[in-house]
């Protein structure tokens, strides 16, 4: 079962077709003019959230260190690792 529209007719009337390109202009600017909103919105957003993140970042880093505080142990995980080869077996 096919899903088919009806043709499209235009008007033939002159003034009909000038309102109708007007109408279709305007649906299109107003398309237009919001999405432009919602991307200055999310940039200006993205902008203050980095912005925020940097001064977050910068108050935190201006800590004094502690003097008895021990030194930074990095988030490693350590241990003995073996590589698994997945595929035929090979003889050796």
């Amino acid at each position: 079962m096919r899903f088919i529209l009806p043709p499209m007719r235009r008007p033939r009337h002159p003034l009909a077709r000038a309102l109708s390109l007007l109408i279709g202009l305007a649906v299109v600017g107003v398309l237009l003019v919001f999405g432009l909103m919602v991307a200055g919105i999310l940039l200006v957003g993205g902008g203050l959230l980095l912005a925020w993140r940097q001064w977050k970042q910068g108050r935190a880093g201006a800590k004094p260190a502690m003097q008895g505080r021990q030194p930074h142990q990095p988030d490693v995980l350590e241990g003995e690792f073996v590589v698994i080869q997945h595929g035929r077996p090979v003889s050796r």
